[in-house]
């Protein structure tokens, strides 16, 4: 596989869709950004929820309009939430659309029990 330097690697930010390798058994697929920059200053990484094609309609699928960079209708998974080494992402795809991602945040709220203050 081949490795874009680390300056490039980390040009993303929240809310954008980046192609991570999540390992063998996951594998390489666009995920969703949902962490905020810098998070970690000891750490260079992410949090991200991966795209999925297998779509079951669950209540932790969160539905988008396929964008044209997407080749399949797809479905973010919010039980997929990972963090990940910023090494481990291959590249930038798109930003997420905006409505969506919002969902994303609600959906990620809901599953962690999370509620306004």
């Amino acid at each position: 596989m081949v490795r874009l330097p680390k300056s490039i690697m980390t040009r993303f930010q929240r809310g954008d869709v980046v192609l991570v390798d999540l390992g063998t058994t996951a594998k390489v697929r666009p995920c969703v950004v949902v962490s905020i920059d810098g998070a970690d200053s000891e750490r260079n990484m992410s949090v991200v929820v991966p795209l999925t094609t297998q779509i079951r309609g669950g209540a932790c699928e969160v539905s988008f309009d396929r964008p044209r960079w997407l080749t399949q209708v797809s479905v973010v998974n919010v039980l997929g939430i990972a963090g990940v080494d910023n090494a481990k992402v291959i590249r930038w795809l798109a930003p997420f659309p905006d409505p969506a991602f919002d969902a994303v945040i609600d959906a990620l709220a809901r599953l962690l029990g999370i509620t306004a203050q």
